[in-house]
């Protein structure tokens, strides 16, 4: 069976749907850009876009199977 996204080009968002799609604010993502704890980013003509891939990828990083899971890695707070 042949997925029908392979033959679409790769999906990007802008802060606010990037933020919507994680449940946070624009805001907390602009200031995961500022401290350098958010997903990766790019920068086309002034304007920030994210990935599909890396925002799962940076919200997968946070990923557990129980409260004592110390995990490989986290996700960091939106602070310095």
């Amino acid at each position: 069976m042949h997925d029908s996204t392979d033959d679409l080009p790769q999906r990007f968002l802008r802060t606010a749907e990037a933020g919507r799609f994680l449940g946070l604010s624009g805001r907390t993502l602009e200031k995961h850009r500022v401290y350098g704890t958010g997903p990766r980013y790019r920068k086309i003509g002034g304007r920030v876009v994210y990935a599909l891939d890396d925002l799962k990828a940076w919200a997968d990083r946070g990923l557990r199977t129980s409260t004592s899971d110390p995990g490989a890695s986290a996700v960091r707070p939106a602070r310095r």
